[in-house]
């Protein structure tokens, strides 16, 4: 069943320059050209976006694409120029800032690449801060503090300061703290890339984890693409303040839009990104070596599939639709596209 939407924005402009709200009025839709003869920067270009329930949505470009500050937008930590951003529905540039704080408190989680822990705090007092801005009692906001601190793997340090930690065990104190007040959505702009790539590699593994658990709606900002098609259920890729496309990983790959989105894609691994149902071979009558998953990455199977003296079966909702042989696997790991595979 396709997952309800819970943020959805519609025509989102953020400009800078002068006057940006009266020329946004005055021209709707301005081209590049109209932008540079008024003077202004378009941050945010008429994104589209909507997001579901429990999904991670990546929002992914390189530096300067607007992909920070469209995240910005849509928690209003930046106040869009113009267009409609919803939250469950309620219009989220009608709220009062007393409104506002209170689902930023309640409902929104945010963590961002400056770890931005209070040097003075222990780990333990650093997440339970959320709620004891929200005034919640000391005994109960240590024990949720407790509750999110084991969650992420830092039982045992509740009494360091951050100066004790790693950059990596920091970014955990980051993440419990933002997770402490039982956020209904969690904005993550480039958590991770401040982090050297073997500790990235793990808070991957990690956040894969934590999400695994808790089933979140979450928001990722990257620029890097291996990062991206690791994490996420659907990517919109932004350039020049527009959103180009949006797609899932393996639809990125295989139907790229533009020249802009192949040349993002073109050197990444297919194995990585293609699924056992996008390259399985019509169902035949057997032996197989056993069952794969229709979600499975060809590169998570292809040990397995490549060893065995029979294709495997590919399984979706618990009824066969396929199978996937050796061949196909070597075919996608090499590169080499057979007649009638898909591109």
């Amino acid at each position: 069943m396709p997952r309800a939407p819970k943020l959805i924005c519609r025509d989102v402009w953020k400009l800078y320059g002068p006057d940006p709200v009266q020329f946004l009025a005055r021209n709707p839709s301005p081209e590049d050209a109209a932008l540079r003869e008024a003077g202004m920067i378009g941050a945010v270009r008429a994104a589209d976006v909507e997001i579901r329930e429990g999904e991670i949505f990546v929002i992914m470009g390189l530096s300067g694409s607007g992909k920070s500050t469209l995240v910005r937008c849509l928690s209003r930590l930046v106040e869009p120029t113009g267009g409609a951003i919803e939250f469950d529905g309620d219009d989220l540039l009608a709220m009062s800032e007393a409104q506002l704080t209170q689902l930023r408190r309640k409902k929104i989680g945010m963590v961002f690449q400056n770890f931005a822990l209070l040097p003075h705090l222990t780990v333990l007092q650093n997440v339970a801060f959320p709620l004891e801005v929200q005034g919640a009692p000391r005994a109960q906001r240590e024990a949720r503090a407790h509750e999110m601190i084991e969650i992420v793997g830092l039982k045992g340090r509740e009494h360091y300061f951050p100066r004790q930690l790693s950059g990596g065990q920091q970014q955990r104190v980051g993440i419990a703290r933002s997770l402490v007040g039982a956020p209904e959505i969690w904005f993550l702009d480039e958590p991770f890339s401040a982090l050297d790539p073997l500790i990235r590699r793990e808070m991957q593994d990690e956040f894969l984890r934590l999400q695994g658990l808790l089933h979140k709606t979450i928001v990722f900002i990257t620029h890097d693409f291996d990062e991206a098609i690791r994490l996420a259920d659907r990517i919109a890729v932004m350039k020049d303040g527009r959103i180009v496309q949006t797609a899932t990983p393996e639809e990125l790959v295989l139907n790229p839009a533009t020249g802009y989105v192949a040349e993002f894609t073109k050197h990444i691994p297919r194995g990585k990104v293609l699924t056992t149902r996008s390259v399985m071979a019509p169902l035949g009558d057997g032996p197989f070596a056993g069952d794969l998953e229709a979600s499975a990455r060809v590169a998570d199977v292809a040990d397995a599939v490549e060893a065995a003296p029979h294709p495997f079966r590919v399984i979706e909702a618990g009824r066969p639709i396929g199978q996937l042989g050796a061949a196909a696997v070597i075919d996608v790991l090499i590169g080499r596209q057979r007649a009638g595979a898909p591109a």
